[in-house]
């Protein structure tokens, strides 16, 4: 086994990339800053800085939305570029695994095989692997066990729920629906009570400094938004209280999809399923007390991690490194029509 390998993981929001050589984890925004329409004029974390700050000239684009690719030649040209940045050594002949989501098309799948398999890196090997297959085993999990996992990830635009078993899925999922619509609540909330309008950015640190799954959480943080009436920029001061009564319906609606998924797991893997704890991962599954929600809700044990949006990127190199995994992964290439 070649140490040639990157785990790739293109989220909405982040795109991860795991170098085996390196052992490191790129982390970059998954945005790209176009000039004149075409032109890449600058990527990953550079391009988020100018996202609602651009002018007319320059576009800022997300080319994943919901877990799927929306514009496949710049994300291509992308990946490229920041591969060809950061990592020292060869790209060619590599290989690649890449996390795909589970509940979308073939074509959707085949698009992101494609984009490494088609691109000028010249890959040796291109493979897949189901998103919440690479988190159980980036969790330390030992997913081939005929013991049921429950896997809930929470991303940026979508929310994936799980059940593992024997190395494959029992029941998966998929609500389009995460971290950016909890941040679209709070723009929401915020200019109904308190007219007040604030950016996708600000509302993303309120979650993030404030944002709680359950009530009580008494700090504050001063926001600058558009006064509604006078049109003028303000400063306003915003609890955690204000940021609580924004986000409790959306997380409601992901307590209520994982007791639907519950409810219909067979009985002996529910029962595995209350021994081990639910997992959660995903970058969003960082809200403070999001676990005690969970559990309150559930009356099952929560279990977090360290790092929980670069556990897919960690199990997919585990998966394409540890010959106990491989047949995990697929690739897609006998599917390719002449």
């Amino acid at each position: 086994m070649t140490n040639n390998v990157y785990g790739i993981d293109l989220g909405t929001c982040n795109m991860k990339i795991y170098c085996k050589s390196s052992n490191k984890i790129l982390n970059e925004k998954n945005t790209i800053a176009l000039k004149n329409k075409d032109e890449i004029y600058a990527y990953g974390n550079s391009a988020y800085a100018m996202y609602e700050k651009a002018p007319e000239s320059i576009h800022v684009t997300f080319p994943v939305t919901t877990g799927v690719i929306a514009d496949f030649n710049n994300l291509q040209s992308m990946i490229q570029l920041f591969l060809e940045t950061h990592v020292k050594g060869s790209l060619k002949g590599a290989e690649f695994i890449v996390a795909v989501p589970t509940s979308i098309t073939e074509v959707e799948k085949k698009a992101f095989f494609d984009m490494f398999y088609k691109s000028k890196m010249k890959p040796k090997g291109v493979l897949l692997c189901e998103k919440p297959i690479a988190d159980a085993v980036g969790l330390g999990l030992d997913v081939n066990e005929p013991t049921g996992i429950m896997v809930v990830d929470i991303g940026a635009d979508t929310t994936e729920i799980s059940v593992i078993s024997l190395g494959g899925l029992v029941l998966s999922d998929l609500l389009h629906f995460g971290g950016n619509k909890i941040d679209e609540s709070i723009i929401t909330y915020v200019k109904r009570n308190y007219n007040l309008v604030i950016g996708q950015k600000t509302a993303q640190s309120m979650k993030e400094r404030l944002g709680s799954g359950i009530p009580g959480n008494e700090d504050t943080m001063i926001v600058v938004g558009r006064d509604v009436v006078s049109g003028l920029p303000i400063e306003m001061e915003m609890s955690g209280g204000v940021v609580y009564e924004a986000i409790k319906d959306n997380l409601e609606s992901i307590c209520n999809s994982i007791k639907m998924i519950l409810e219909k797991t067979p009985p002996e893997l529910a029962k595995d399923i209350i021994h081990s704890g639910i997992y959660i991962t995903g970058g969003s599954s960082q809200i403070h007390d999001l676990d005690k929600l969970f559990a309150d809700i559930t009356g099952i044990d929560i279990n977090t991690c360290e790092e929980p949006e670069e556990c897919v990127v960690r199990g997919l190199v585990k998966i394409v490194s540890d010959s106990k995994y491989k047949h995990l992964a697929f690739s897609m290439k006998s599917k390719i029509l002449i």
